[in-house]
């Protein structure tokens, strides 16, 4: 088993030696290195940030100008055929709103320092406008299968490369790629979170190879296939219930942290803004090093422009396309600009770089990071700083177990576009709970995967490369919508008014 761990740790340090390429080209390269303020930006943040200001303007900011209106949607959506506005926002965040949330704001602060953390609000805020293109889009081509629709990068990408089958089939493919390099670690940070809940409430550390992790992994792999084996429809009912649990839970653990601590919250905002142009020296003091680390772990935690939340986008049922993109808008901002503050709150404010346990700190894991800062803010020791612990592990429990099954079901989502041949599906199916177990097996051996993270890096930036291109091909398409959807003239949303044919539309049209 030790000579499989190691052969996956030795392929993941290759794969992340291609991903840092990716991400870093090319300032990888002397020359364009040398160049004064461009050499800080590679080519995929200025891809990134790039596509988002031209879309802003494009689009006349509309994450601001419709961001009540989104808000208003989440109140009154319903749906006659597949899933409400709401409901494919609580799926959709169930993927945004995972372990990153915690383990990459904490890892971007801790190489980029607290500076980092302003270039995610910049990356999310423009983020913003790159999901309200996407989630449009997925809704203009989204496609009627029974009573359910269906959508996204695959089915986008198909109608806008002239109706190419193969072109649908190798996007299916992609994704179940990037779905099968993310599962090991949210299957591998479930166990963890489970583990570390088990051992805050005997006192005592439990070992990983106990009957308790034993039992844990059998539990999770039965309710996984039980419920995402069971659709759309059937997911949406726990990320329903489980997304508004944990976004509360860990909104009102943090808030009650910094509220105990609010002397220092002028001095948070203060090293943000200061140390976004010139962070510490302890954090390297390069200005590139935090605007790297900021977009990076932003797009990590928000997704937007990757195309992996398009599956949600495209199956609710609204009365037009840039609806749902108003309310995909929506997702970015609760992901970012609130989560990842929230964590970026805890770490910084927890200041445990600037005390004599510097070097400790560092030398921690990312999550063992966030939970010694957010002791030091509890106090230290004590009830409430073991209760501030027990509340963040359930809620990193929850947040990588909705992960997976966001995963599972989109990854069968994407399967379908291939092929509806259910022996296809079920190998695909038991594919997924072998790639997780493996995540999980992981955990309970005590073996260190930890580039198993890493592999998320290469996963999210491929995911960019194949996506952004299409944004921009379909765009045409988005700005006939919106035309449209601003003239706000009563027509219904046809094919006449998009130019392409839209079969699922032209049928509501008539209903």
């Amino acid at each position: 088993m030790q000579a499989l761990f190691d052969a996956v740790n030795a392929i993941c340090g290759k794969i992340q030696i291609v991903s840092d390429w990716f991400w870093d080209f090319p300032t990888n390269l002397d020359w364009y290195a040398s160049i004064p303020i461009l050499g800080n930006f590679s080519l995929a943040i200025i891809l990134l940030l790039g596509s988002g200001l031209f879309f802003t303007f494009r689009l006349r900011f509309v994450q601001v100008r419709y961001f009540r209106h989104g808000l208003t949607l989440l109140k009154k959506s319903k749906a006659k055929t597949g899933i409400s506005s709401l409901t494919a926002f609580l799926l959709s965040t169930a993927m945004r709103v995972g372990p990153g949330n915690i383990l990459g704001v904490t890892g971007a602060i801790s190489i980029g320092g607290p500076g980092a953390l302003f270039w995610m609000w910049i990356s999310a805020f423009f983020g913003m406008a790159v999901a309200f293109v996407e989630a449009t889009l997925s809704q203009i081509f989204k496609e009627k299968k029974d009573d359910e629709y269906v959508g996204g990068m695959p089915y986008y990408g198909r109608r806008i490369l002239k109706g190419m089958a193969w072109v649908g089939v190798a996007l299916s493919v992609l994704y179940i790629v990037y779905a099968f390099l993310c599962f090991p670690a949210q299957g591998f940070n479930t166990i963890s979170a489970v583990g570390a809940i088990a051992s805050l409430i005997t006192g005592s550390e439990i070992a990983t190879n106990s009957a308790l992790y034993w039992i844990a992994f059998a539990i999770l792999i039965v309710f996984t296939a039980v419920v995402s084996f069971g659709g759309i429809k059937k997911v949406t009912k726990v990320t329903d219930l489980m997304v508004p649990v944990m976004a509360v839970i860990y909104v009102l653990t943090v808030i009650v942290l910094v509220v105990v601590n609010i002397t220092r919250l002028p001095w948070f905002f203060g090293t943000v803004f200061s140390q976004a142009f010139q962070p510490e020296a302890v954090f390297g003091g390069a200005f590139g090093v935090a605007l790297v680390q900021g977009i990076k772990r932003g797009l990590m935690s928000n997704e937007a422009g990757q195309g992996t939340i398009t599956m949600p986008a495209a199956a609710a049922d609204t009365k037009h396309p840039c609806d749902q993109g108003c309310v995909q808008a929506l997702g970015v901002f609760l992901d970012t600009i609130v989560i990842c503050t929230l964590t970026g709150f805890v770490v910084v404010m927890g200041q445990m770089w600037m005390t004599g346990d510097t070097e400790a700190w560092f030398a921690l894991g990312k999550l063992d990071k966030f939970l010694t800062s957010a002791g030091a803010m509890a106090g230290g020791a004590g009830f409430f700083s073991n209760l501030v612990t027990f509340l963040i592990s359930v809620c990193f429990g929850l947040f990588a177990f909705t992960c997976l099954l966001g995963f599972m079901s989109f990854t069968e989502i994407c399967a379908k576009r291939i092929s509806d041949n259910k022996v296809f599906i079920n190998v695909i199916r038991a594919v997924c709970l072998v790639v997780i177990s493996f995540g999980v097996i992981t955990n309970i051996s005590g073996m260190d995967l930890s580039a198993l993270w890493n592999l998320s890096d290469f996963a999210n930036i491929l995911m960019v490369y194949c996506n952004l291109p299409l944004l921009y091909l379909g765009f045409r398409y988005v700005l006939k919508a919106w035309k449209h959807f601003e003239a706000k003239d009563g027509t219904p949303f046809t094919s006449e008014v998009v130019g392409i044919d839209v079969p699922a539309w032209d049928e509501k049209a008539k209903q």
